[in-house]
């Protein structure tokens, strides 16, 4: 099995590694438009080889497109022209519905697999590479009636066995106004929390000297490239506003019952936030 990875960062530079560590591919093809990624890749032994996208898709078996959302919107016609009936090509954005509209028509939209493996850090990079990354989480598919069904099957094996993730099923739609509440809330809330802090608090010594694992927690997704989420909360707008209006109701709610003193009221509304414990447990 021949496999292109597209877009050598954290998540493509993980999934070349784990396809071939898994023994899923035998030969993994890197393509990026930046050459230090291509040089740290090949120095860290993600990929086996460097290539032209167009002649890295005449090689391959699969084609994983691991780039930002806004670039799959282009990216994904384009390797979609040049490949034959046999090939399949899945992306692993953070958002589906644009991406997916992109080539509804294209004649070649039955050979595209919308994948979202849930996976990830703060980090990006070759270098932010992690073996094991997938073990164990979960991977959505989305929308597969429109994909050819031997080549669904095809990828949920590369998932399976290749990455080691459990399959889950959602359309599009379900798809991004879910994330927009299991992460892209997240992602927003700590850049926020972040920039507060950076404005409010001047002295970086007092930053780092009392920060604890509670604040470093919290605004550790801050560290995240905003080359990857302004497109992802940019496509994805309508749900996260709806998320964010919702969040800070929830906000105004709180600081209301500080205000007025009702701490009583205020610790039923934290025994209920508790129950998330016994959801993310299961």
């Amino acid at each position: 099995m021949i496999i292109s990875v597209v877009g050598l960062g954290l998540i493509g530079g993980s999934m070349a590694l784990s396809l071939k560590e898994n023994g899923f591919a035998d030969t993994v093809i890197g393509v990026d438009n930046k050459t230090e990624h291509i040089i740290k890749a090949l120095e860290l032994k993600l990929i086996d080889r460097v290539a032209l996208l167009q002649d890295a898709v005449k090689q391959s078996d699969i084609i994983i497109l691991a780039v930002p959302v806004d670039a799959l919107l282009t990216l994904l016609p384009e390797v979609l022209n040049q490949i034959t009936e046999n090939q399949v090509v899945i992306e692993v954005g953070s958002t589906k519905k644009a991406v997916i509209e992109a080539v509804k028509n294209h004649p070649n939209r039955g050979n595209f697999v919308a994948t979202h493996p849930m996976a990830g850090t703060e980090f990006s990079g070759p270098e932010a590479a992690i073996r094991h990354l997938f073990d164990g989480k979960n991977c959505v598919l989305c929308d597969i009636e429109d994909s050819k069904p031997e080549l669904v099957e095809l990828i949920k094996k590369m998932y399976n066995e290749g990455l080691k993730m459990r399959i889950t099923y959602l359309d599009s739609i379900a798809h991004d106004i879910h994330t927009a509440y299991i992460s892209h809330i997240s992602h927003i809330c700590s850049f926020a929390l972040a920039s507060t802090v950076l404005a409010k608090e001047k002295d970086e010594e007092s930053i780092f000297n009392l920060a604890s694992t509670g604040f470093e927690s919290t605004v550790r997704l801050a560290k995240s490239s905003p080359e990857t989420w302004i497109p992802i909360f940019r496509q994805n707008q309508e749900n996260i506003i709806d998320v964010l209006d919702s969040y800070i109701t929830t906000l105004l709610t709180f600081k209301g019952l500080m205000i007025s003193g009702s701490y009583d009221k205020f610790g039923e509304y934290l025994t209920q936030a508790n129950d998330i414990k016994r959801i993310l447990n299961r």
